[in-house]
């Protein structure tokens, strides 16, 4: 794919893997810190990634591979644009918190951690949001929207198209 610049997205990307590579090679305990500038840079942790990484970090993919999906702040799968957070927590959750998911789900026509065809967002629930006050919430990106219906859920999203 080639961006609007010229440039070939995929070679960029493998351009900056590589000085990620070259930075963390003979660095201890680099895994994690090697996984997290790899989901920068391409978003989520494609498996050609993590095998690239087992590879120069000289681990075995299996621990690679164990590390990405223990941590819940790596992705295996792309991921949306715009990340919908509704909080699923006991002020949320009396307020009408799974009505809520319930529209967005059906309106995005994706489930949980699910991801729009077109990549504009993913769906995700969170134990806590942190705004007890604002319940039922749910954030998308560093936006928190609170005093939600159902509808107006929905329509919030309409700002994120």
């Amino acid at each position: 794919m080639t961006c609007k610049c010229g440039h070939d997205d995929a070679a960029t990307k493998q351009e900056a893997l590589q000085k990620a590579l070259d930075k963390y090679r003979t660095v201890r305990g680099a895994l994690i810190p090697l996984l997290q500038e790899a989901q920068e840079i391409y978003g989520y942790l494609p498996r050609e990634v993590m095998q690239q990484i087992s590879g120069a970090l000289g681990v075995p993919f299996s621990k690679t591979f164990g590390v990405a999906t223990f941590y819940a702040q790596f992705h295996l799968k792309p991921r949306g644009r715009n990340i919908i957070r509704i909080c699923q927590g006991t002020a949320c959750h009396v307020r009408g918190a799974s009505r809520i998911f319930e529209s967005v789900s059906e309106n995005l026509g994706v489930g949980i951690n699910g991801t729009t065809d077109d990549l504009r967002f993913t769906l995700e629930t969170v134990a806590c949001l942190g705004a007890c006050g604002l319940a039922p919430a749910m954030m998308v990106n560093d936006d928190t929207h609170g005093r939600l219906s159902p509808d107006k859920a929905v329509e919030t999203l309409k700002q994120y198209e």
